[in-house]
């Protein structure tokens, strides 16, 4: 019985009565099937995960290809717009060596109108300048003493003077403002101010924070062109003001005989108070305190368009000093896109 048994396993026939049964050709065949199978999926798997992770590592250096060329056309843009900035200044130191006499024919009052960088640069001998962007600047220098600064509201003793609410409430009415424009705004300003009691409202220190003292954005709007808010009090400039500013701030002018100032200053300008005093009407006269013939405040505007880019950069500067040591020094700056607004 042993040698049969041994007999069949050598033959690989199955004895009588056992239950083994001989391997099957086709069960091998599907069993090595399925391991390369596994094997294959294993391996698409492997190589979507490292395709995965490429393609991260790919995304994230791309990022910061993209950030840090922001970052640097941000800083260059800053420091051209620090350039525009800085020739303004000069342009107003120069200007007041010449002349103690402020009007729109001088220099600083013509607008730069959009020029390519590259036009001022020689770009043509740099090979490499093709490949720079394509930058664009622009700018203006504004008299803000051609407006009628509301802090000439607010006397030396704090309290609000009289003649200078008048004479807001003149502009007001010629700008289509409520009646109660300007002695609402004196209000405020002296409670700010005086800064009595919890419910004072913080001073304001630019035109379009004078929303605190509870104006309405369609007050300040309309206000906006013929007003603003300085540091400190300041006269007219008649070479600059626009005709409802110097009815506001010459008693008794009307319209007309502003009207007429402006078309004479165009062909001379106004050198000295005696000068507007002869265009005056009869019985008119001009507050020495109230008008000046030149000025110490300006807006400086520049635009820089940088490919899709669009900076702008507001500076209120103020030139003080005398002779050849006279300084203009900022007084604040911000910059911002081209979509915000900003009145100073």
């Amino acid at each position: 019985m042993n040698a049969c048994n041994a007999l069949a396993r050598e033959t690989g026939e199955a004895r009588p009565g056992s239950s083994r049964r001989p391997a099957s050709p086709v069960q091998g065949a599907g069993g090595a099937r399925t391991q390369r199978g596994s094997a294959l999926l294993l391996a698409m798997t492997i190589l979507a995960l490292v395709a995965s992770l490429a393609s991260a590592m790919v995304w994230q250096q791309e990022r910061a290809i993209r950030v840090e060329a922001a970052e640097r056309a941000r800083a260059q843009a800053g420091w051209i717009l620090a350039g525009a900035i800085d020739w303004a200044r000069l342009l107003l130191r120069e200007d007041k060596r010449s002349s103690g006499v402020d009007h729109l024919g001088e220099p600083w009052a013509v607008p730069l109108a959009e020029a390519r960088l590259s036009s001022f640069l020689a770009a043509d001998r740099d090979p490499t300048a093709e490949d720079l962007p394509e930058v664009f600047l622009s700018g203006a220098i504004e008299d803000l003493q051609s407006r009628f600064n509301v802090a000439a509201l607010v006397g030396e003793q704090g309290e609000a003077d009289p003649a200078q609410v008048a004479a807001l409430q003149r502009l007001a009415d010629l700008a289509g403002a409520p009646g109660d424009t300007a002695q609402r705004i004196a209000d405020g300003l002296v409670a700010a101010l005086a800064g009595d009691g919890p419910d004072a409202p913080l001073p304001p220190q630019r035109f379009e924070q004078l929303a605190w003292l509870g104006l309405d954005r369609t007050t300040l709007d309309r206000l906006a062109p013929y007003a603003t808010l300085l540091p400190q009090a300041t006269p007219v400039n008649v070479n600059t003001a626009a005709r409802e500013v110097l009815v506001a701030a010459i008693d008794g002018l009307d319209l007309g005989s502003a009207e007429r100032i402006v078309q004479r200053r165009a062909n001379q300008p106004l050198r000295n108070l005696q000068e507007l005093a002869a265009e005056l009407p009869q019985g008119v006269q001009a507050e020495e305190a109230r008008v000046a013939v030149g000025s110490s405040f300006f807006a400086v505007r520049a635009r820089l368009r940088m490919d899709e880019r669009v900076l702008e950069q507001l500076a209120i500067v103020e030139r003080q000093g005398g002779g050849r040591g006279r300084e203009v020094r900022v007084l604040w700056a911000e910059r911002r896109s081209a979509l915000d607004g900003a009145t100073p």
